[in-house]
């Protein structure tokens, strides 16, 4: 049997934007490509209570997530046909209007592409141990609940 190459997802602060359009770019010489399907998590200036989100500082049990994430990603693989699967999720503090989370998923055929990012985002939001620590404008903060 061998051994799942665990991959690393995680980012210090914000995923840059210029790394999300380079991501992109690489894929324009996978000519049996012919979806792709992109999810973009942005950390939203939320008012809770009279008061508003500036950021979120992310925090997670890496290992246990990134063995999490391996086992995603098989499910899916074995689901779906892509062709390539990339996650990227921010620890550490992210401002409001700061991409968070970056899952692009490409295939043949777009069905499967928007089917596996959609799927795969709702199990790395559901699944994996990563918080997120609310940080108010009065620096007070709360911990985030997924809903």
């Amino acid at each position: 049997m061998t051994e799942k190459k665990i991959r690393n997802i995680f980012v210090n602060g914000a995923v840059d934007p210029a790394f999300v359009a380079s991501s992109i770019q690489k894929h324009n010489t996978k000519n049996s490509i012919g979806a792709h399907s992109i999810f973009l998590g942005q950390v939203r200036a939320d008012v809770i209570n009279d008061k508003t989100v500036t950021g979120i500082e992310y925090s997670s049990n890496e290992e246990m997530a990134l063995t999490q994430m391996t086992g995603i990603r098989e499910a899916i693989f074995a689901k779906y046909p892509l062709t390539c699967m990339h996650v990227h999720h921010s620890l550490g503090k992210v401002k409001a209007g700061e991409i968070c989370l970056f899952v692009f998923t490409s295939s043949a055929h777009r069905k499967a592409a928007i089917d596996a990012c959609e799927e795969t985002v709702e199990l790395i939001k559901s699944s994996l141990p990563i918080w997120g620590k609310e940080i108010f404008e009065d620096d007070s903060h709360q911990w985030k609940v997924n809903s």
